[in-house]
Parts: C-alpha cells; sequence; structure tokens
C-alpha cells in the first residue's frame, strides 16, 4: 500500500501532537537578539501515572532512510508524549496512524521542525532522510516500559512525494 507524505503543517498534525517551530508570534528576548516562540508543544511524562515519570532528554542517532521508505511496525508510548527535535537542518519523516487498522499517514518535515508526539500516539520509527540523523529526543524518564509495539500483516511503502517541502522562514 502506498502513502504519499504531507507537508508537516500544524493544522494537519493536531490531531497526533504539535509541530515545533520558529513561526507565529514571539517575544524579543536576550536584549533584542532573540525571537523566544513560546510553549510549542504540550508535554506529558505521565505523572498522574505509577510508577510517576520525569522529563528526559535523550540523543537519538538513527540511520537515514530513502524514500520510497517500506514499513510494517509502528509503536507507542502510553506513558508519555515525545518530542522530537532535529539537531540538523534536514527533512525527516514522520508516519503517524489512528491505530493499527487505520491507515497510516506520513509527513514531511521542512528541516527547520520538530514534532512532539500526544501520549498513545501511534507512530512510525524515527526515519531521518538525511545523514546524520542526529536528534533530541524530550521524553518520559521512569521504571515503566512505556512501549507498545504493532507489525502490520503487509507493508506499507513512502512514495516520493510531488512537493519539495518549504524552506524555513523566521
Amino acid at each position: 500500500m502506498d502513502i504519499h507524505p504531507e507537508p508537516l503543517t500544524a493544522e494537519a498534525f493536531a490531531p497526533f501532537g504539535e509541530v515545533i517551530e520558529a513561526t507565529g508570534p514571539f517575544r524579543l528576548i536576550n536584549d533584542g537578539l532573540c525571537q523566544r516562540h513560546h510553549d510549542r508543544a504540550r508535554l506529558d511524562f505521565g505523572t498522574d501515572t505509577t510508577p510517576p515519570g520525569r522529563a528526559g532528554i535523550s540523543v537519538f542517532s538513527a540511520t537515514p532512510r530513502a524514500l520510497p521508505y517500506e514499513f510494517d511496525l509502528i509503536e507507542r508510548h502510553p506513558d508519555g508524549s515525545q518530542a522530537f527535535l532535529p539537531l540538523s537542518e534536514h527533512p525527516f519523516l514522520v508516519i503517524v496512524s489512528d491505530g493499527p487498522d487505520a491507515v497510516p499517514r506520513a509527513f514531511l518535515t521542512n528541516g527547520a521542525q520538530g514534532v512532539n508526539l500526544h501520549r498513545g500516539i501511534w507512530h512510525g520509527v524515527l526515519t531521518p532522510l538525511s545523514p546524520p540523523g542526529l536528534f533530541a529526543v524530550v521524553d518520559r524518564i521512569g521504571e515503566s516500559r512505556n512501549l507498545e509495539e504493532y507489525r502490520y500483516p503487509r507493508l506499507w511503502r513512502v512514495v516520493e512525494a510531488g512537493f519539495h517541502p518549504a524552506p524555513r522562514s523566521i
């Protein structure tokens, strides 16, 4: 089954989480030399679960993939949100789904966007499209496994989009 990636926009991604980017309203800080785009994601670290969790920052180094990209694995984190912040300005693929029985959706970032996946959202694995594939990941650290995986009975394939992600703008 083929999937065509969509441009990553806040509106299209809203059912799954937030787009983290330096757009929209801001306030100047640092003597007017820095724009602060405030409170861009609703982080959830499962403080209401047993055992409770806390916020943590990890660095992921993922092998870059290429389109067409085939996958059969999705996962979710029932105890907390998970934010991916690229450490380089290269587009990456974000695959999300309303569940194992739903058709997955693929989004293509513009290289200057991160995402925050809400607690319990089914999603594909980290899929950079260019090296180095380095990401800061903000998620729940705790004693629970906080991971559920599902393998589709057939492969899904993300094929080349008919668009190129818009360049970064501030």
